[in-house]
């Protein structure tokens, strides 16, 4: 099974991806980039100070292997069997971006783009309803998110995609 954690910078992947009590390989694809800029980025974004990543490059890398769950932002865009999506409130994703250290441009484009439902709705048109698992993490333990993943992981859990509605921000 191929799996992708994805969600909004802030939503809890990393968190919850490292309490997962699971046989996939985790592959934190933010680690593996920095690994290997050369092949798996185009460059680096002057304006958000981070590598820009060559997907074509990660699905190469990754081809052919099995039983790994990819945690990333962009993980929804890979070949996966599931997606696992993130959601957090946008107020309390204001919160925690600046917790981190976040600049007030880059906290307001993550809070508008989570009440938008950018990520769930990119997963759903690539991947389809059925197999796209939308889970709420705003004010939750990470321990009660990652036993939410694992029952997606575990056929425990039914997809669902557009439960959580975030618009009211706007």
């Amino acid at each position: 099974m191929r799996v992708a954690v994805t969600g909004t910078p802030g939503t809890g992947k990393t968190t919850v991806t490292e309490r997962l009590r699971t046989d996939l390989e985790v592959i934190h694809l933010n680690d593996l980039v920095r690994e290997d800029p050369e092949t798996l980025s185009t460059r680096e974004d002057p304006d958000r100070g981070s590598l820009v990543v060559d997907l074509e490059a990660v699905a190469d890398r990754l081809a052919g292997r099995d039983d790994i769950l990819v945690e990333s932002h962009l993980a929804h865009h890979l070949d996966v069997d599931r997606v696992i999506v993130l959601r957090c409130h946008p107020d309390s994703l204001r919160e925690r971006l600046r917790e981190r250290g976040a600049d007030e441009p880059k906290v307001d484009e993550n809070a508008e783009a989570e009440a938008l439902d950018v990520i769930l709705s990119e997963a759903v048109a690539s991947h389809g309803l059925e197999r796209v698992y939308e889970i709420d993490t705003t004010d939750r333990h990470p321990d009660d998110v990652a036993a939410d993943v694992e029952a997606a992981l575990n056929d425990d859990r039914a997809p669902s995609a557009g439960e959580v509605d975030f618009t009211d921000v706007l």
